[in-house]
């Protein structure tokens, strides 16, 4: 029996441990300075909102873990030495492993903007930023957020939540507009705006000004020379592997830890998954670094079979995520990148209220379908992932577009709409028909 230490107790750690204990019975230890029990950390945001309490977002009662013989440590890691499989902990005696995990995660970026450091500026990550949070935003005004994307319209949801005045800040054009097409950016960029926002487009931070005490932040001030007074600063500029306690050390690592298919370092008996790995080759279609919940999942079932004795490689299948921008669901499958590739063409469709939409991309020549962007309606998972891999035609997967809406009985159907918006799309006003039929009328017949 071996005794594996797996250190971090997010998703892609605790999968593995649990499917270390599904496969074999050796000894696991998890590691964790931050929580002793694994929780939701995207919940972190309805915990502040009221929604939810701590509790209630730790998908295991308190006892699962000794009863599945799961040795729970809440302890810091200052440093490992890899020769002797030794972690160094803080106030505590070192600590062996025969196999060493590391799930180590993500820390927020920070790009030594002046002032910084003062109380009130923070990202939102781990528990520990949402006390903070909950102190430093206590019967304040204003909070500036610096950066977009996914955590930045969650923290101006939590701000407005409680009555707080909230500024963004946007380096871009228009929102998100690096990862979302431009229609689909303006769709959000107008969204944000209408609950209020003050949505400063072009704009960056510059510095963060202390109020009276010294201490406290007390205003920001922006490249264009805006100063815009505040209590509270959100850095949401995006994270980066967490991996400064692996510096000078034998362990190789670039972005993140690099790793092989199988999620092996270039050390014995040490692995990496989860947001701090780096794929050397990613699979087809995937990004090297990929910070993303489910492919944390995945990564700790896989390394789970390969430690128990069925080497498996690592394979996530065709890229999907989702999110939601307020009360805008969005979901994206495939290819779907900024700018569009010259060998694909797209599908785009968008209802008259400006709050729904569709957008398909496919190959030209073939029509095979490459991805997918939904916002304000549902689409089915296991459907839009078989038709990529598929090779499914635009063609055919507007016939049975029916297959791929995942709305409930009693909400609106928009296929007809999108039907007729893609026919009346094409250059030679081609419909697509079968027999006497048009695709049209054969659809809603």
């Amino acid at each position: 029996m071996k005794h594996i230490v797996i250190l971090g107790n997010g998703i892609s750690g605790i999968t593995a441990a649990r499917h270390i204990r599904k496969h074999s019975n050796h000894r696991i230890t998890v590691i964790s300075g931050e929580t002793e029990h694994f929780f939701s950390r995207t919940a972190l945001m309805y915990i502040y909102m009221g929604h939810m309490k701590y509790e209630h977002t730790k998908p295991y009662e308190d006892h699962f873990w000794g009863k599945n013989r799961i040795e729970l440590k809440k302890a810091w890691v200052s440093r490992i030495e890899f020769d002797k499989k030794e972690l160094v902990l803080v106030g505590e005696a070192p600590l062996t492993y025969d196999i060493l995990i590391l799930a180590v995660g993500s820390e927020p970026n920070r790009f030594s903007w002046p002032g910084q450091d003062l109380e009130g500026v923070q990202g939102l990550y781990s528990y520990q930023d949402l006390e903070k949070m909950e102190v430093y935003t206590h019967g304040i005004k204003r909070g500036v957020i610096v950066g977009g994307g996914l955590i930045g319209v969650e923290m101006a949801e939590m701000l407005l939540s409680r009555g707080i005045e909230v500024t963004l800040l946007v380096r871009e054009e228009s929102y998100w507009n690096h990862v979302l097409p431009t229609e689909e950016s303006a769709l959000v960029t107008r969204h944000i705006q209408e609950h209020s926002i003050d949505l400063r487009l072009n704009r960056e931070l510059a510095e963060i000004r202390p109020d009276s005490s010294g201490k406290k932040v007390g205003s920001i001030v922006t490249t264009n020379g805006e100063t815009i007074e505040c209590q509270f600063v959100c850095l949401s500029v995006g994270v980066h592997p967490f991996i400064r306690i692996l510096a000078d050390t034998a362990l190789e690592t670039d972005r993140g830890i690099l790793v092989n298919e199988y999620l092996e370092t270039n050390l014995p008996d040490v692995y990496a998954i989860g947001d701090c790995a780096q794929h050397r080759q990613p699979p087809a279609g995937r990004k090297a670094v990929e910070q993303i919940w489910y492919t944390g999942r995945i990564m700790g079932e896989t390394v789970a079979r390969t430690i128990c004795g069925s080497r498996t490689t690592y394979t996530p299948g065709i890229f999907f995520n989702s999110a939601k921008f307020f009360d805008i669901e969005y979901q994206t499958y495939g290819e779907v990148t900024v700018p569009l590739p010259d060998d694909t063409d797209t599908f785009y469709w968008e209802h008259s209220n400006g709050r729904v939409a569709l957008r398909i991309n496919y190959k030209k020549g073939s029509g095979a379908v490459v991805g997918f962007n939904a916002l304000g309606l549902r689409l089915r998972h296991e459907v839009c992932d078989r038709w990529i891999k598929e090779g499914r035609s635009i063609n055919d997967a507007l016939a049975h577009l029916r297959e791929v809406h995942f709305d409930p009985e009693f909400f609106r159907r928009y296929e007809e709409e999108i039907v007729q918006a893609y026919n009346s799309s094409q250059s030679e006003h081609v419909v697509l028909q079968r027999g006497k039929k048009s695709f049209f009328s054969r659809l809603f017949s």
